[in-house]
């Protein structure tokens, strides 16, 4: 027998079609990925349908992992997050009323909301600036709200390692922002 494949492999796998492979990414990451799904929904159902969305995706889209651009559990997880938000934005909406967006309008929303497209321009630019490991900590942190010892978890090292690049980080970006 073998030595285990690593995930990458297993995406390489997936994309000649090979079902043993997807089968192994979810027993490696489905744990994980669910309890980020509980986290942002608080609804097993819907966490566990996304789950399986993200699955299926994976496995139809696997030739597009891009390893330069972070680990396969980052990759899933990142993928989990957006479709989890994109349920809530889409329960939110569903939620408004033709009133209501009315009422946006004319109190003003769009210019707020152009200005918040502005400020994540900014952000975006400056993370880009930042190192990989830095960026992929702050994507993880704040953008898939996973807490520190998630993070670890995830990518791997230790917590204290996940602390001090994460404060790193938000210097480099306030002292960036800061000039601006």
């Amino acid at each position: 027998m073998g030595a285990p494949l690593e995930d990458v492999d297993l995406v390489i796998a997936l994309a000649r079609g090979e079902r043993e492979a997807l089968a192994e990414l979810y027993d490696r990451h489905a744990s994980a990925m669910l309890g980020l799904g509980l986290k942002l929904l608080r609804d097993r159902g819907e966490a566990e349908e996304i789950l399986h969305d993200v699955y299926l995706e994976a496995w139809s889209r696997a030739g597009d992992y891009d390893p330069s651009r972070g680990g396969v559990r980052t990759w899933l997880m990142l993928r989990m997050r957006s479709r989890c938000l994109d349920r809530i934005k889409s329960a939110a909406r569903s939620r408004t009323s033709p009133a209501g967006e009315d009422l946006e309008r004319i109190v003003g929303g769009a210019p707020a909301a152009a200005t918040d497209r502005i400020d994540a321009k900014r952000v975006h630019g400056a993370m880009e600036g930042l190192p990989d490991e830095q960026r992929r900590i702050l994507e993880l942190g704040y953008f898939a709200g996973l807490s520190c010892s998630e993070i670890a978890d995830t990518l791997e090292i230790p917590i204290g390692t996940v602390k001090s690049r994460l404060h790193a980080a938000m210097k480099k970006l306030r002292a960036e922002l800061s000039d601006e």
